[in-house]
């Protein structure tokens, strides 16, 4: 199982990823492959497509692995049959993910786990936890131990946020 930070902890990840190449790939009998019936799944938007209905009839739990190309609003009727969402950060300087966490969490109530994935650095967390990711998968050259420390790395932000609804501004003059 891979670690990565849950909650402001550092956790076992029992989720497992399904690889988007392996299961677009249709076989000899024009069907897609089968998957765990019992374990819990990141899909991918794909496979959702192709085989929702046989995904709704597992035990086991199911999360959404989304792109940057990937419109959350096409999902937003479907949320509530996701435990998890995994954005993906496919490059260090593309923010698209930070956006969709936000309609994710603001535009369309999403309750669930929301888990950054990919280009995933302890620079990024502290304004990925603002955005409304609660978990981290850190890329395997990062100290989960030192990425802990980036949480606290600013006392305050100037910018509304899924975690601080008002602007600095309009909280300093309730104050």
């Amino acid at each position: 199982m891979a670690v990565l930070l849950r909650n402001r902890r550092i956790v076992s990840d029992g989720w497992q990823s399904l690889e988007p190449r392996r299961w677009l790939q249709v076989g000899e009998d024009g069907l897609v492959p089968d998957f765990p019936a019992a374990a819990d799944l990141i899909i991918t938007p794909r496979l959702w497509a192709l085989r929702r209905e046989d995904l709704l009839e597992r035990s086991g739990r199911l999360g959404l692995r989304l792109e940057p190309e990937d419109d959350p609003g096409a999902f937003a009727a479907e949320l509530g049959h996701f435990a998890l969402l995994a954005v993906n950060f496919p490059k260090f300087g593309d923010g698209r993910g930070f956006s969709i966490a936000r309609l994710l969490r603001e535009r369309y109530g999403y309750q669930g786990e929301l888990r950054a994935l990919g280009q995933v650095t302890r620079d990024h967390l502290f304004f990925m936890d603002s955005c409304g990711f609660d978990s981290f998968a850190l890329r395997e050259c990062e100290d989960p131990e030192e990425a802990l420390s980036g949480f606290g790395d600013f006392s305050e932000a100037y910018q509304a946020c899924v975690a601080r609804p008002q602007p600095l501004f309009r909280r300093r003059l309730r104050a």
